[in-house]
């Protein structure tokens, strides 16, 4: 009984693991894909009526792209506007990135297809606010969904050549950077070292650009991440005490029915710590026996929930429509680590009962 707990609490610590990695991973890549990880853009931008370009290769571009864990920087023109269907208006963000596909075409999130009834083939009229209004019909092909698919930051991606159209702008302006950085990069840092590397590098334009993270732009998002860590350590600790105190309960048992034994090692001149350390012994491979089952039941059931998105989830709460599950080896490792450490050192407690055994009445007791 005290390995199936054992086994039970493993399961439930490395699914809470993975649940928290797998959020932790979908909802950064989903930010990063609509603003990057690190975002250069000029000053001037929200306070101009029209949009302000920048060059799309900055004199710093190559010394950005060397920096640690700098994976990628993307141009993309960005411009909001007013979609019109029917009788029903909604304000969009339009974003022009590289995209394979024909002119006036665009991806429109699937939020805004619920909202204005549009899919695939039809035409979607967007109506751009500046110093003069600008009107472009684009045709839809595809729908996609955001991490962030709020009703007030609906994101449609165009192709960039027809927003620098739209804008008068040549193939070299963008309205910003994007910068992609590798897996467990961190933004802040990325975007501190940028702003410090285009700060130094005496260029009047770059002097004028300012370099935001994506934990800066999206602070609630990667707060609420932050509290679901906090939810997983509190169900990592939980779920080692659960599992200490039933494998001490076993351990108990196991010493209270063995007490006799206890004795006669004790009078052929066994120590103390000699006879705790055999049961401890003894409680630890009942550990990792139940350790073992449960790591791999919980990685079964992350590969299934993985593949075919069993367990869903209302995205207006959660961000995302199903559980996402990733499995970063380290942390795993490391809660079972710090798991079996919690419980070697819960079990450690039963053993001192040895002490307390005395060899003369347990051996009078036979």
């Amino acid at each position: 009984m005290a390995a199936i707990a054992i086994a039970v609490s493993f399961f439930v610590i490395i699914v809470a693991v993975a649940v928290s990695s797998g959020f932790r991973h979908t909802i950064s890549e989903g930010v990063a894909a609509m603003t990057g990880d690190v975002r250069i853009a000029p000053y001037l931008t929200q306070e101009a009526d029209d949009p302000v370009p920048m060059p799309r290769h900055l004199p710093s571009e190559e010394a950005v792209k060397a920096l640690p864990g700098v994976k990628s920087v993307e141009g993309a023109v960005t411009r909001p506007g007013i979609v019109k269907s029917g009788d029903t208006v909604h304000g969009v963000v339009v974003k022009g990135v590289e995209r394979k596909d024909s002119a006036l075409t665009v991806s429109i999130p699937h939020r805004l297809g619920e909202i204005t009834g549009l899919g695939p083939g039809d035409d979607l009229t967007v109506y751009f606010v500046g110093e003069k209004v600008r009107v472009r019909k684009f045709r839809i092909t595809a729908v996609h969904r955001d991490i962030l698919e709020v009703d007030d930051n609906l994101l449609v991606y165009a192709r960039m050549e027809d927003m620098q159209r739209l804008n008068g702008w040549s193939e070299d302006e963008v309205s910003c950077l994007d910068v992609r950085l590798k897996e467990n990069a961190s933004p802040d840092k990325a975007a501190q070292a940028i702003g410090e590397l285009l700060l130094s590098s005496g260029s009047p334009l770059e002097d004028n650009l300012y370099v935001s993270s994506s934990r800066q732009t999206y602070a609630q998002v990667f707060d609420w991440l932050a509290l679901l860590d906090s939810n997983v350590l509190v169900i990592l600790i939980l779920m080692t005490l659960v599992a200490g105190f039933n494998m001490v309960s076993g351990l108990l048992i196991m010493l209270l029915r063995n007490i006799s034994t206890v004795g006669t090692l004790k009078t052929m001149g066994m120590t103390d710590g000699a006879i705790g350390r055999l049961f401890l012994r003894i409680g630890a491979r009942a550990v990792v026996k139940g350790m073992l089952v449960g790591n791999a039941l919980a990685l079964a059931f992350c590969l299934i929930q993985g593949t075919t998105h069993l367990i869903p989830l209302d995205p207006d709460n959660y961000f995302v429509s199903w559980v996402p599950v990733h499995i970063n080896l380290f942390w795993v490792i490391l809660a079972d680590a710090a798991a079996f450490a919690g419980i070697l050192l819960l079990l450690w407690l039963p053993t001192r009962v040895v002490a307390s055994i005395d060899p003369a009445k347990t051996v009078k007791a036979l």
